[in-house]
């Protein structure tokens, strides 16, 4: 199995995490307090250079107040439009 870091489904995962973070109106930094995380914790998730496994997701979308189901399908769907239709 390939490491996921950089590929096109990490690279979705990322944007997900960056527009349900935006869509509450949440700094990075103020993500960072909620998680008792500093500023760059969030930003090396957000750009790639730290993965995020699946405990730090769900803590995530908890912090952020976003259902956590709802979050994952977005990645799904994200993910599924990266591949080519069979």
């Amino acid at each position: 199995m390939t490491r996921s870091l950089r590929t096109p489904g990490h690279q979705a995962l990322m944007q997900v995490l960056v527009e349900t973070r935006k869509s509450k109106g949440v700094t990075q930094q103020e993500l960072a307090d909620r998680l008792d995380r500093p500023q760059s914790y969030v930003a090396k998730i957000e750009t790639g250079e730290r993965r995020l496994d699946v405990v730090e997701f769900v803590e995530w979308a908890v912090v952020l107040e976003a259902p956590v189901g709802q979050v994952l399908q977005s990645v799904s769907e994200a993910v599924k439009g990266l591949r080519p239709a069979s």
